[in-house]
């Protein structure tokens, strides 16, 4: 049977800000909820929505923070952690740019930062299980993503041990999320060593196929890379546990394509859009995911070079509402059934 995807909500990640009503919890969630909006996907690096240490730690705590949500009519969809959960491996070319996702006491010692990192993960596991959540989203983190494009060759093995260790990195992470009984929901990204399905099946095959390792869906990821967005669906269907509904489009030119030129969004071949904007045939993917029985949430990632993101919430609202399928309970042509059974069937096929 399939299922009706729950939503609209919203990632509140790209409105967080210091002036009402982006600046807290109980203000943003007013707002999405006057937009239409039924869930929020929470940014756990934003101290203003949430403590996810205390919500680790305090069962109280945690349904204070789910009641100012449901105050609102709006459910928590997912805690994210993509800051986070990038810090977990990091290659050292990005250690000064990654530094900024941390607190400034573990700045300039990467060890210490990346203890910082899966203590935050683990604490992102048992924040949910709090919360009564079944999904988590973040990123892998990256170890080989300065090797994507081999020149100079890549020394046999390299690619290999990078993924080795993730696995190992992520391990006691994933298990943490079983006994918590949440899904860790990765967003299959440029930037991260889990950036196409591939990459992805290495890094599965490494942590022996782990229930809780599943996917984070975003097309719009996938359009720029010029992969398939639909087939990638049904092949991961079992996997897919999260869903960005977010935009994009891609204009080559005789001057650029998927690797951008150096230039700002904008200017370049592929860019992120407000959902209706870009080329993503969110009409198809949705119903691949009704058919599927996707149980989860459409959440709006709103990230445009072009639109104010205001005006990409609003729309985000209605289109999403407008894309869901509500899934019919009998089949089209119930109507025409012969209401005939077993000895009837054997009948028609000559068998008795």
């Amino acid at each position: 049977m399939a299922t009706t995807i729950k939503g609209p909500a919203i990632f509140l990640a790209q409105f967080a800000g210091d002036k009402a009503p982006f600046d807290n919890l109980d203000n943003i969630c007013r707002w999405a909820a006057s937009l239409g909006y039924k869930g929020v996907q929470i940014p756990t690096w934003v101290s203003s929505f949430i403590d996810l240490e205390k919500a680790a730690n305090s069962k109280t705590y945690a349904d204070e923070i789910k009641g100012i949500v449901n105050s609102h009519g709006l459910e928590i969809t997912e805690l994210s952690t993509h800051l986070q959960g990038q810090l977990v491996a990091v290659h050292p070319a990005y250690d000064t740019a990654f530094d900024g996702f941390a607190p400034a006491s573990v700045h300039g010692n990467p060890k210490a930062r990346q203890e910082w990192a899966v203590q935050t993960m683990l604490n992102a596991a048992k924040a949910s299980q709090n919360l009564g959540l079944k999904a988590h989203a973040t990123f892998s983190g990256a170890l080989a993503w300065p090797y994507l494009y081999p020149w100079p060759q890549r020394p046999a093995g390299l690619v290999e041990e990078a993924f080795d260790e993730l696995a190992r990195r992520w391990t006691p992470i994933l298990n943490a999320f079983d006994e918590a009984g949440v899904d860790v929901c990765y967003e299959i990204h440029p930037g991260e060593d889990l950036h196409d399905g591939v990459s992805y099946e290495m890094f599965l095959d490494r942590v022996k196929n782990h229930p809780r390792a599943n996917l984070l869906y975003d097309p719009s990821h996938f359009v720029l890379q010029q992969l398939d967005y639909l087939d990638y669906i049904d092949i991961y269907k079992d996997r897919i546990k999260a869903f960005h509904v977010k935009d994009a489009e891609f204009n080559p030119t005789g001057r650029q394509g998927v690797y951008g030129g150096f230039q700002s969004w904008v200017d370049r071949a592929g860019r992120f859009r407000s959902i209706g904007d870009g080329q993503v045939d969110f009409p198809a993917i949705f119903a691949k995911m009704a058919a599927n029985d996707f149980q989860g949430w459409a959440v709006l990632e709103w990230e445009c070079a072009l639109k104010h993101p205001e005006d990409g919430a609003r729309e985000g609202a209605e289109l999403i509402q407008s894309y869901i399928i509500r899934v019919t309970e009998h089949a089209f042509d119930d109507f025409a059934s012969g209401g005939t059974d077993k000895a009837a069937n054997r009948k028609m096929l000559g068998l008795s």
